[in-house]
């Protein structure tokens, strides 16, 4: 018992847990803040893969258009309601 209160009252000891202490809850950088940043960081990257996947097939969309005629003209009609002379279009849209 003598041995143990010893070892807890060495200033070593509670510079030490002090030190810890304050690291791990009111430093800038405590064990909240990292795990927010771990956060962060795994949404952004997940973000940056989504992109990745959303410029490829944007890359093999234009590749179809540029290459086909076909693709294009339905492109064309599917995104800017384009005809032709002797067509007429209808939009119907449902009310959400």
């Amino acid at each position: 018992m003598k041995k143990l209160l010893r070892i807890i009252t060495n200033k070593y000891f509670v510079t030490g847990v002090a030190f810890a202490v304050w690291m791990i809850f009111f430093d800038q950088n405590d064990y909240e803040s990292q795990m927010q940043r771990r956060q962060d960081l795994q949404a952004t990257n997940d973000g940056i893969a989504y992109l990745n996947g959303e410029i490829s097939s944007m890359e093999k969309a234009y590749t179809e258009i540029t290459s086909d005629p076909d693709k294009l003209e339905q492109y064309a009609r599917e995104h800017y309601r384009m005809k032709k002379d002797n067509e007429d279009v209808y939009l119907v849209e449902r009310k959400k």
